[in-house]
């Protein structure tokens, strides 16, 4: 497995997460584990794709604005994660801050995959490739637990 397949399984869990929540409504069981879920997924993802995709990446000056773009866009997440932990579950404004979040990770997972993933491609060789995904899983399985 390769770095790019390694970070497209997180991403159809993103994406499949991000789906059902906004699917849910007000202060319910299912809110709050479809909210955890997508939480911890996107928590988890972030660091360990920082750390052993786009930090590497930062290697060349190709990958540089790359990278700093993708990692402020963490940031954007982490911030309306922020607001969602600070606002009440059954509250219209909390819906509407999840469904910003979707589009927010919907916008992030299709740059990556369509811009980033071809830049990253032609920077990495098949070995760093190969290793990433490895030190990838790893880091992602550890701040899942």
């Amino acid at each position: 497995m390769n770095i790019f397949e390694a970070l497209r399984e997180s991403h159809d869990r993103q994406r499949s997460y991000a789906d059902a929540l906004i699917q849910t409504s007000g202060d319910t069981p299912e809110r709050v584990e479809a909210y955890k879920r997508l939480k911890s997924e996107l928590q988890a993802h972030a660091t360990a794709e920082e750390r052993h995709f786009y930090i590497p990446l930062m290697e060349f000056d190709n990958g540089v604005d790359l990278s700093r773009h993708a990692i402020s866009e963490h940031h954007e997440m982490d911030e309306m994660m922020e607001a969602l932990d600070a606002t009440e579950m059954s509250s219209p404004s909390w819906l509407a801050t999840a469904k910003k979040l979707s589009e927010k990770v919907h916008h992030h997972l299709e740059e990556e995959e369509q811009k980033f993933f071809q830049m990253a491609g032609k920077l990495l060789d098949d070995q760093q490739k190969e290793t990433l995904a490895g030190q990838y899983q790893k880091e992602f399985k550890a701040q899942l637990s």
